[in-house]
């Protein structure tokens, strides 16, 4: 399957604001407000976990669609296991770190509680992903994702992909009712370990599922040619992005205003019950699918609108998602990802341990790390990098 450049440059993209948003230094630094998600309720794990829904349904459905069910299946549950033993990699690979550096289990504290080598009940909950360290946990949702995406595919394909959304849509107000407690709870009771932390997990799987899923039903149906995206994507047909442009522009000042407590106690109070960034709430399941929409149909409408603002503005968008460095990332998302955990663990040890950086030095600090997130992809293309050596021709003579 011929590779999307412009789909690698948006998953760099998204990459690369991950680690800036994870990067953590005393006194907070300036880089964190160069965000889109300053402006609307829209962040870069959204981004991502969509992506990875629409390339699953996309790739995987072809297999199916060519080999049969079965063998498609056999292929996303190999991707799924392979993503465990990452997911599981970085753990491990933090948990050794804290053994030998000086006062890191005391640093890393907040973010991988008394987690240890001695503790059999904990590094079970976390082979289990119940407890779930800070900046490890998109890897875990979407191995579980992938578990149950064989079957979705199959009835995508079928042509029950509205019977699959209304399923995703009724387990997201599930998620934003915490029906899952009703499980949950008695488990983190169970796995509570000394330093009083029990199930720790960043995402709600069934709030944020609503977000891999349809990236997934829409891979499928684009796999299938069940779609005329020239019809979607129409530069003439502008009364969609129009809606999309509006309804992010009615978020934009809620944004805003929702950050710096700006609103009345009482429509805050309202407000922040459906902007559960965890359950992704209702905020997130309208703000995201607009601006999504809106970006792609400038994308791909864009350069043929007849407004030369329009044509501009796709022209920005593309040639950002088209830069080199975003989609040498984006070709290898999995590798940088987790190399990403690593940068953000080793720069807090570092910050923590040194007196405080002034603003010049977090920024050098954070540039050297985006630079450096590159270090992977590098590495597994080191082959193209380098040039492969010739090789020797065999000559075959017969006999005479």
């Amino acid at each position: 399957m011929k590779r999307n450049e412009i789909m690698d440059g948006m998953r760099g993209y998204f990459l690369v604001f991950m680690l800036i948003n994870h990067l953590v230094f005393a006194g907070g630094y300036w880089l964190l407000f160069l965000n889109h998600n300053q402006l609307a309720f829209v962040e870069d794990a959204q981004g991502f976990v969509f992506l990875s829904g629409l390339l699953v349904g996309m790739v995987y459905s072809r297999k199916m669609l060519k080999d049969g069910y079965f063998a498609g299946s056999e292929k996303v549950t190999a991707r799924a296991f392979e993503l465990y033993r990452y997911a599981m990699g970085i753990v491990i690979g933090v948990l050794a770190a804290a053994l030998v550096l000086p006062h890191a289990p005391q640093v890393w504290f907040n973010w991988i509680g008394s987690t240890n080598f001695d503790d059999p009940l904990r590094l079970a909950a976390v082979a289990a992903f119940l407890f779930q360290p800070t900046f490890m946990d998109i890897l875990p949702q979407y191995v579980v994702y992938m578990l149950f995406a064989p079957p979705v595919i199959w009835l995508c394909l079928k042509g029950r992909w509205a019977e699959v959304m209304v399923v995703s849509l009724v387990l997201w107000l599930a998620g934003q009712l915490g029906l899952q407690r009703l499980l949950t709870d008695p488990i983190n009771s169970w796995i509570m370990g000394p330093d009083k932390q029990g199930i720790r997990v960043s995402f709600n799987l069934l709030g944020w599922q609503i977000v891999f899923f349809s990236g997934l039903v829409l891979g499928v149906l684009t796999s299938s040619n069940r779609i005329d995206w020239s019809r979607v994507f129409d530069p003439k047909q502008t009364f969609f992005p129009k809606i999309a442009a509006g309804l992010l522009l009615f978020f934009l000042p809620l944004r805003i205003l929702t950050a710096h407590d700006l609103l009345p106690e009482p429509v805050l109070a309202k407000f922040s019950t459906m902007e559960v960034r965890a359950d992704f709430g209702l905020v997130y399941l309208v703000s995201f699918p607009a601006a999504a929409f809106l970006v792609t149909w400038l994308i791909v409408a864009g350069p043929k609108h007849e407004h030369i603002a329009i044509r501009r503005i796709a022209a920005a968008l593309r040639w950002v998602f088209s830069l080199g460095f975003l989609r040498l990332l984006g070709r290898h998302s999995l590798h940088v990802y987790v190399w990403h955990v690593a940068i953000v663990y080793g720069v807090y040890y570092i910050d923590q341990q040194t007196p405080m950086f002034n603003q010049l030095e977090k920024t050098l600090i954070a540039l050297i790390a985006v630079a450096t997130l590159s270090l992977p992809a590098l590495w597994r293309e080191r082959d193209n990098l380098l040039g492969k050596p010739p090789q020797k021709a065999v000559i075959r003579t017969g006999r005479r």
